[in-house]
């Protein structure tokens, strides 16, 4: 997988410390493979920085190397390498986050992507990813939908424009189960999924997409990217204003009642 420099960094740091610690234990890379799971040449690319290793492997690897902790200590650091560098600030304060508010445009929002959605996203993704680079990234955006079993419980909402609903990325069958995908977050208690409807002609989100967040020791903080370009904005009169843009598009939105039946109207007719 191709990452930045300072992702790249990371895992060259973590890597030179997993081998040093193995070394010292007298293990080989097909011991150290047999007690996590994976071979010779996956601990290799975990220890060259090529592949960026889950956080169950740095938590066997700690142990199985008797590193005390030291591995460990990066997981969180290792973790944020698998997300674009764009990203990766936002990814960090949106897993400990107790409200999540999305306005999308585009596409499917991460956090509510399945597994197929979200690996014909990222084969389409430029620079063409490998596919370790593929899957990792995918595994990513999946791991971000912890955020929905957390606890405390955090509340997220949802306003998605009705166009992004009829993009069929994937295919027929990958487009019907990402529907079924949303309806069935939108019911958990703590979620609210919105649809804008296509005849709503003028509408408050035409600027752009753009998610709200808040934290749990009261900071409130907007983010916005496009083209692979993204920036946080934590100036209070900022993301005041996109507060309340936020507030206007719910309004303009139809109900979360009204958007479970309009995807399941697009199912029937499919």
């Amino acid at each position: 997988m191709s990452v930045d420099e300072a992702g790249s960094g990371v895992l060259l740091a973590f890597g030179r410390q997993l081998k040093r610690f193995r070394e010292w234990k007298g293990m080989d890379r097909a011991q150290l493979g047999s007690l996590t799971g994976y071979s010779a040449a996956t601990i290799a690319s975990f220890e060259q920085g090529r592949r960026i290793p889950p956080a169950r492997f740095i938590s066997q690897a700690d142990e199985a190397v008797g590193a005390h902790g030291v591995l460990v200590e990066m997981t969180e650091e290792v973790e944020r390498a698998q997300y674009p560098a764009f990203f990766r600030d936002a990814a960090r304060l949106e897993a400990k986050a107790v409200e999540l508010h999305v306005y999308a445009t585009q596409g499917v929002p991460g956090l509510l992507q399945t597994e197929e959605h979200a690996l014909a996203v990222c084969r389409l993704w430029r620079p063409l990813l490998d596919e370790g680079g593929i899957g990792d990234r995918v595994a990513a955006r999946l791991a971000r939908q912890a955020i929905f079993s957390r606890r405390p419980v955090p509340h997220v909402s949802f306003v998605i424009e009705e166009g992004v609903l009829h993009r069929k990325i994937g295919g027929h069958d990958a487009w019907r189960g990402q529907l079924e995908q949303i309806m069935l977050v939108a019911q958990k208690r703590n979620v609210e999924v919105q649809i804008m409807p296509l005849d709503r002609g003028e509408h408050a989100g035409l600027a752009g997409p753009f998610t709200l967040m808040e934290t749990g020791d009261g900071r409130r903080i907007a983010y916005a990217e496009v083209q692979s370009d993204s920036r946080l904005y934590t100036e209070r009169c900022r993301v005041r204003e996109l507060e309340a843009t936020y507030g206007v598009l719910r309004a303009q939105a139809i109900t979360p009642e009204e958007s479970l039946c309009l995807i399941e109207r697009l199912l029937r007719e499919a």
